[in-house]
């Protein structure tokens, strides 16, 4: 189990620790998949760092009926159903109950998958080691859910990669037989979102932005795959009393850099910004991306 710092400023920051938790996986033929959507945002760093397919794979809960926040299971792609059979017992749930929710989360799994991925297939699993991300661990229900439906997909070699998770989920999950790479297990633990200091919620339109963006690291692993920059980190620009988040990328040999200031609507982890500072990289320039809004102004 790999273990560093506490807290996450975000879901982007997250994502870049757990992408160094999984660096020795970079020669192995790996997907990524993300769990929509808070998962995806975290998926992506680990799949760009390691030059790695990015995918979905879509899950729903099971919500009890009458107590539908409490999980008694979870739905994945494929007809995968895992199903909590202690909840099950204790809320006297029949079959045909349990059936009636899980016809209602089919049918939305299924238009999320085709929302996602935007009339794309599937990336194929069969064979390869398959990466299953999300930005956090509860009880792990959707979770399971998800490392079945790449099991049934023939993956060689699945593992559960979370930047945060309870020690007692993350050793559950350990007895169950699953390999489990999680950056931080913090006691005592309430919620996931307590963890990051910006936990605001992926929108749809994120998602579908990151998978299609996924596309063009792909294709610089196709081709001749640059190194990765000498420095690529989180830094505090200090004005005054004032603290502004910003991103430092360098790569090796940087020839000039680019700097962009974001006002309101828009900031530094923008998908179409970070897009667009990769390739600057990617062309030999340093980029410094930095918000002219506090955390507290955003």
């Amino acid at each position: 189990m790999y273990r560093g710092r506490a807290g996450f400023r975000n879901r982007v920051e997250a994502g870049r620790r757990l992408a160094e938790a999984v660096a020795h996986l970079r020669d192995e033929d790996c997907v990524v998949v993300g769990l929509p959507r808070g998962g995806v945002p975290v998926a992506a760093e680990v799949a760009r760092a390691l030059r790695a397919p990015l995918d979905v794979i879509v899950v729903r809960k099971l919500g009890v009926p009458f107590q539908p926040e409490l999980a008694m299971g979870a739905i994945g792609e494929g007809g995968v159903r895992v199903l909590n059979e202690e909840v099950v017992r204790l809320a006297r749930l029949t079959p045909e109950e349990i059936a009636a929710v899980e016809r209602r989360e089919r049918t939305e799994a299924e238009r999320r998958a085709q929302l996602f991925r935007g009339g794309r297939p599937a990336v194929p699993l069969a064979g390869r080691t398959v990466i299953v991300v999300d930005d956090g661990l509860a009880t792990g229900s959707t979770a399971r859910a998800a490392l079945a439906v790449a099991q049934a997909q023939g993956a060689r070699r699945t593992l559960l990669a979370v930047p945060v998770a309870p020690r007692d989920t993350v050793a559950q999950f350990e007895r169950e037989g699953h390999e489990v790479i999680c950056v931080q297990t913090p006691e005592p633990f309430y919620a996931v979102g307590q963890w990051y200091s910006d936990f605001r919620q992926t929108t749809d339109e994120e998602v579908v932005r990151l998978l299609h963006e996924s596309d063009g690291w792909l294709g610089l692993r196709q081709s001749d795959d640059p190194p990765p920059p000498e420095r690529d980190e989180e830094i505090d620009i200090s004005a005054g009393n004032v603290r502004l988040g910003g991103n430092l990328s360098v790569p090796a040999s940087a020839t000039g850099i680019a700097v962009f200031a974001h006002g309101s609507g828009s900031g530094r982890h923008s998908p179409r910004n970070r897009s667009v500072a990769r390739a600057l990289n990617a062309a030999g320039f340093a980029t410094l991306l930095f918000d002219l809004l506090t955390d507290d102004e955003a």
